[in-house]
């Protein structure tokens, strides 16, 4: 297997001890194992019943029927042709794309704010498409050249010994940038004023970066183009974080396992959002 399943809490159990108490604890389908025989093996030693079976397989029969997937399986193609890149959907995952974007931080500037940025702006940009940053303002090739630098981040992630060829889909371990990557965008934030859009698909510990930067922005997949309007002020900023920002991995460590939103002192806390 390329990631064996885990079995916490369980470590010293055969395999046929763990299946029985996944069963027992009233999961009708494995995901990811095959692995039938054993099964099998285990009702031939009526330590599990075939009524137990036929109670998973009638649930899991119900929701197939329920989807009509018995009734019709086959795509109508004409109408799938209609629907698929349908305008009226693609506008409105547009429109989703943008509210969904969260201001974490917009600096003092004279006698307002940084943001939104004014159009026409010489600026240096990474991580953006340069044809459609150049709708917004002129792409300089170097930071010094710019009036503001805008940059696109990943919440950082780290590939964990042991998960496999399947760890390197996982985005896991710690939640902060280490010195070299760090280092890398602290440079660039204190050479130029720099708007910073970070992709958060997992929470990020980002205390030095939020501080450095001008404007400071999450996003969870949206593209250039939605980024761009908002940071432009096209489209004002309305998302709330769906999670908690730490201050540092050592609040994360202190934090329990089983309690949301408890890190001592966040960064920025669960619900948090600007507007302009």
């Amino acid at each position: 297997m390329i990631l064996p399943a885990r079995a916490r809490g369980m470590e010293k159990a055969s395999k046929e001890e763990r299946m029985l108490k996944i069963i027992n604890a009233g999961v009708d389908q494995f995901g990811g194992e095959m692995i039938p025989e054993m099964l099998v093996n285990l009702v031939n030693k009526r330590k599990i019943s075939e009524a137990r079976i036929d109670s998973s397989v009638r649930r899991l029969l119900r929701v197939k029927f329920q989807l009509s997937l018995f009734d019709n399986p086959f795509v109508d193609v004409d109408k799938a042709e209609k629907i698929v890149g349908n305008p009226e959907f693609k506008a409105a995952g547009e429109l989703a794309q943008r509210k969904s974007i969260v201001l974490l931080k917009n600096d003092p500037a004279g006698n307002g704010k940084v943001l939104p940025l004014n159009q026409g702006l010489k600026i240096y940009i990474k991580g953006i498409d340069p044809a459609k940053a150049g709708e917004y303002g002129v792409v300089v090739e170097k930071p010094e050249q710019a009036d503001m630098a805008i940059i696109r981040i990943k919440a950082p992630s780290e590939h964990l010994k042991g998960t496999g060829l399947m760890g390197n889909f996982i985005r896991g371990g710690d939640l902060d940038f280490k010195d070299k990557g760090k280092n890398e965008i602290l440079v660039l934030l204190n050479k130029v004023p720099t708007i910073v859009g970070i992709y958060l698909d997992r929470p990020a510990v980002i205390p030095e970066i939020a501080s450095a930067s001008k404007g400071l922005f999450a996003d969870f997949g949206a593209n250039d183009e939605a980024f761009l309007d908002v940071v432009f002020g096209k489209f004002n900023p309305q998302g709330k974080l769906p999670v908690e920002m730490p201050s540092s991995m050592e609040a994360v460590r202190n934090q329990k396992e089983d309690v949301p939103y408890d890190s001592g002192n966040p960064l920025f806390p669960f619900g948090f959002g600007l507007y302009y």
